[in-house]
């Protein structure tokens, strides 16, 4: 379900239809995790977002290549409730429960696990063009340190 136009067989999902497309993906890591990760500093990657079962989910598509691994985020909601729900699988066999809003242009996720939890905060830009967002770390819930930053770039072309 390419087109945006299309109604969703969830209505729920909506607001979500500004990350519908396909992107590119710059990763960038702090100097003190590029020192423990070794490699390069940064890495880009294609991703996208689309509309599966006629609406009723909108799954991401990202990685690939020389970056980090496959990954696929299934992105759904009850309709009685503000937050979506993000289940996170990719080719290393990770598999993560995020927490995520979409509340105008500030994306958030999170996750509160045992030994590693995480957080995501982006922004969208007011034209839709890009995202630049930040992913923090903890390991006990409390004390959290920066882990990389990224910018999504929405591709202009069909490629």
């Amino acid at each position: 379900m390419s087109d945006q136009k299309t109604a969703l067989a969830n209505p729920a999902l909506k607001e979500l239809t500004p990350l519908a497309g396909r992107w590119d993906v710059e990763l960038r890591w702090s100097p003190q995790t590029h020192a423990l990760v070794g490699g390069p500093a940064a890495v880009q990657l294609p991703a996208r977002f689309e509309w599966i079962e006629e609406g009723s989910f909108l799954v991401q598509y990202q990685g690939g290549g020389a970056g980090p691994p496959q990954a696929r985020w299934l992105i759904g909601r009850d309709e009685t409730s503000p937050r979506y729900t993000v289940l996170y699988a990719d080719a290393r066999g990770v598999s993560r429960v995020y927490q995520m809003s979409l509340e105008g242009r500030a994306w958030k996720m999170s996750r509160d696990a045992p030994g590693f939890s995480q957080r995501f905060e982006g922004r969208l830009s007011p034209d839709g063009a890009t995202i630049d967002g930040r992913w923090e770390k903890s390991t006990d819930g409390e004390t959290w340190e920066h882990d990389f930053d990224l910018r999504y770039t929405r591709r202009t072309t069909t490629a």
